[in-house]
Parts: C-alpha cells; sequence; structure tokens
C-alpha cells in the first residue's frame, strides 16, 4: 500500500543494562519524520506489518482488518487484527509511553516473567489528507488467554474470583522479585490462562511500570495498595451489572490478594531460624518453596555466635520448577500448575510399570503411551476448546471421578471418550477467533472503555 511504501525499520537499542524509564527524546526538526512515511522499532522484521492500514484511526479501522476476541477496559483505543497465522493487540497511546512500554515488556521477557510479547512501536502515522495520528504499540495476542471478564458465561463465582486473585498475587510477587514496580495493578490490566484447575496470570499493560535493581517495602506496599483499590473497584462494577454472585463482598473479596501475597511473600523471602538439632528444617523449607513452583538456586546459612542456633535465607528465588522439570524430561511446555499435575501421573506411571526405569527413559515411554493419545484423540473441531496440556490434565481427573464413581480402574480410552463427549464438546472454544463474551459483560466493557477514553 503506498502509505507504508516509505516505512523506516529500527532494531531495538542493545541498551539491556538500562533501568527505569527510558529518556524522553525529542527529535531535531530536521529528524522529525515525513507524516506520510512509517517508523517501526521491532525486535524483528516482519513485512506482514506493513499491510495493516496505518493510515486510518484505530477506532475507525474497518471488520476486515480486526479480529474479534473480547477486551478488557482500557484507557486507550485498542484493537485486535490478524498478522499471519497469529493475532496482534494494537494499541494507540504516546509515542513516549509507547517506546517505554515496549522496552519494559521487552526487558520482563529476558527476566522470564510471565508477560505478553512486544512486537512493534509504530509512530509517524498520517492519513491520506496529511493528519497526524497517534503511535501505536503492538503485541502479541497470548494464545488461550483470556481477560477476567470473559472467564464466565451467566455470573462469575466467588471460588473463581478467589483463583483469580491468588494468581494476580503471585504475578505481582514474580514482578517484585525482579525489581518491577507496576504502578497500575489490576485485573484489566492482566490475562489469565487456564492451569490445571487455577489460573496463570501474565501482565498487559505496562506503560506505569519502572525496572529498579530492587524495590524497597515502601514500593511493594503501595503496589498492592494500589491493586486492593482497583481490584474492589472493579469487582464493584461487576456487582452492579449482576454479573458476580450476590454474596461475594467486593471489599472483602479485594483484601484477599492482601493475604495471598503476604503469604507468598514471606515464604520465599523471610529468615527463619531454629535449633541446630533441627537442621531437616533446611531441606522441608526448599520442598515447601518447590511446592509453591520457586526454584532455591542458592541460599545462606548462619550459626549463631554460641552454636546453638541456624538462621537460614533464601538467596535467589526462582519460578517455575515444575515446569521446568516437565520441559527437561519431556520437552513439553506447560504453566507450573499444569507442570505438576503431569508430573505426579509421570511419577504413578512409573511406578505402577517399572519403577527401576531410568527417569528420562520413563518419561519418554510416558508421552508416547499416556500424553500424546490424548491429544491425538481430540477431534480436529474440538482442537480450539483448551491447549493440550490442560486437556491432558483435564482428561487425568476424569479419570479419576470417574473410577470412584464407578467402583473400579477406568480404562484410559473410556476416560478419553467419556470426557470428550461429557466435557470438552461444551467448553467454548479459548483458541478460535470468535470468542463471544456473555452480552451484559460486553456492554459494560464498552461503556466503561468510553468513559476512560
Amino acid at each position: 500500500m503506498t502509505e507504508t511504501s516509505n516505512a523506516q525499520w529500527h532494531d531495538e537499542p542493545t541498551d539491556y543494562g538500562q533501568t527505569g524509564k527510558l529518556p524522553r527524546v525529542r527529535p531535531a526538526s530536521s529528524e522529525v519524520p515525513n507524516l506520510g512515511s512509517l517508523n517501526i522499532t521491532a525486535a524483528a522484521t516482519d513485512p506482514e506489518l506493513l499491510d495493516l492500514p496505518w493510515h486510518i484511526a484505530l477506532e475507525e479501522w474497518p471488520a476486515s482488518a480486526l479480529a474479534a476476541l473480547p477486551r478488557g477496559i482500557s484507557r486507550h483505543i485498542v484493537r485486535f487484527a490478524h498478522l499471519g497465522g497469529s493475532v496482534i493487540a494494537v494499541k494507540e497511546t504516546g509515542e513516549h509511553i509507547a517506546r517505554h512500554e515496549y522496552h519494559m515488556l521487552r526487558k520482563l521477557q529476558r527476566l522470564d516473567v510471565p508477560c505478553v510479547e512486544p512486537v512493534a512501536v509504530i509512530s509517524g502515522r498520517a492519513t491520506p489528507e496529511g493528519e497526524e495520528l497517534d503511535p501505536v504499540l503492538v503485541t502479541r495476542h497470548l494464545k488461550f488467554s483470556l481477560p477476567y471478564r470473559a472467564l464466565f458465561s451467566q455470573t462469575l463465582r466467588r471460588d473463581t474470583l478467589t483463583r483469580l486473585i491468588d494468581a494476580q498475587a503471585l504475578l505481582l510477587v514474580r514482578l517484585h522479585l525482579v525489581g518491577f514496580y507496576w504502578g497500575d495493578v489490576s485485573l484489566s490490566n492482566t490475562l489469565f490462562r487456564r492451569d490445571a484447575g487455577s489460573f496463570a496470570a501474565y501482565l498487559v499493560d505496562a506503560e506505569t511500570g519502572e525496572l529498579y535493581p530492587e524495590l524497597s517495602t515502601g514500593q511493594r506496599e503501595y503496589d498492592l495498595e494500589i491493586a486492593r483499590v482497583n481490584i474492589a473497584g472493579e469487582l464493584m462494577d461487576l456487582a452492579e451489572g449482576g454479573l458476580i454472585e450476590e454474596k461475594v463482598d467486593p471489599l472483602a473479596t479485594s483484601e484477599l490478594i492482601m493475604d495471598s501475597y503476604r503469604r507468598l511473600w514471606s515464604e520465599l523471602t523471610e529468615q527463619e531460624s531454629f535449633e541446630l538439632g533441627d537442621r531437616w528444617r533446611v531441606g522441608a523449607r526448599i520442598r515447601r518453596l518447590n511446592e509453591l513452583g520457586f526454584d532455591v538456586e542458592e541460599y545462606a546459612i548462619k550459626t549463631a555466635a554460641n552454636g546453638t542456633q541456624i538462621q537460614l535465607q533464601p538467596k535467589v528465588v526462582d519460578a517455575g520448577h515444575h515446569s521446568r522439570r516437565l520441559l527437561r524430561l519431556t520437552g513439553l511446555d506447560a504453566q507450573e500448575n499444569q507442570a505438576r499435575r503431569l508430573l505426579n501421573d509421570m511419577d504413578a506411571y512409573r511406578a505402577d510399570n517399572n519403577p527401576t526405569l531410568d527417569e528420562e527413559f520413563t518419561a519418554h515411554l510416558w508421552v508416547n503411551e499416556v500424553f500424546e493419545p490424548i491429544v491425538r484423540a481430540v477431534p480436529r473441531e474440538l482442537g480450539g476448546k483448551l491447549e493440550p496440556a490442560e486437556v491432558v490434565h483435564e482428561v487425568l481427573e476424569h479419570r479419576w471421578y470417574m473410577s470412584e464413581r464407578e467402583d473400579r480402574n477406568v480404562p484410559m480410552a473410556e476416560a478419553v471418550q467419556s470426557y470428550l463427549d461429557d466435557e470438552l464438546r461444551h467448553r467454548r472454544d479459548e483458541a478460535e477467533i470468535m470468542l463471544t463474551a456473555d452480552a451484559k459483560t460486553i456492554g459494560i466493557d464498552e461503556d466503561s472503555e468510553h468513559r476512560d477514553n
């Protein structure tokens, strides 16, 4: 298209050590780009970006360019579009904000924090008449993820809310451990993926974020207070629309993130003292952290001057303990709770078949004889319902409940067919482009978006 024929591509700057916001650099007049040319900052050149209608204001993009995904609440105009075989989110904002958020997301990715993938910052947009348009930040949509408002069809139950808030607390802890101050913590700024009966949370909006070598207690507590206030407001909004159970108290429920965060932060970072004879508590502390999904790569032990007490302090704590073990053994990439569930089944498979076999060899057999047959059994038309690891987890749970109900060991093939017919076939697609939220939810989202813009 002629409007993008003069696009200029810029590689991402390699200032990886820089923390905090990028400096606000105003170009000299000779450096101001022609309004008819695009300036694209991206980690990789993707020519298909040029096919999108950047010469049109985002709010007016034609339906042919859009992907129909449920949107959360945003202060900005946000639209989803097709890009090759994936879907991208496009957000109109100021250039400095877009570049800052792009670099924050890049740095969080390098720190292995759950967040959306930044694709590009595009500036220099203009209409054919020469009217300047706002720059945009482009991120890749996280497959199988949904905003919290699209996780229900009628009313959001209290136990689902609790699991969402627990996932939000875990995400906030992981961000704070790497020194990231969010500044705008909310359910609306998060995407959720199903994770073996729970949820995994991913950061979506990083425009207010700052990255520091380490956060102070005051910074962490302020982020936590922002989370509490924002979540309370979001739940009040849902309650007003009749979209959560009547017994849910928005204010009391919002307090849950404070308790969940502080329990987890204490377990991960608090110094523990115990008697010299209780050295078993070192291993117990590490096992508790592993159960929470974290690895301790280093810890410090100090003995008291009189030699009667030990002080234990975890030093480097990394998330994804079970995910990394599953990936190492099988090559399967799964969420943390999914990985824990699959590893438990793998261990049971090894104990039932040949407990003397090498763990890596047993893992290979389990993938070939359990995981892959379940995934292959899902018909093509049901393939977009859930991601494969979640399907396998649900089949294993379904088989356990069937066996308990019928008081017999239900064969795997029978359990798979029962699950497909009775459960999966009635689930809505979470990977398909045409995802539909409840009509009342869509109305609230659109009204809120217009109020905030």
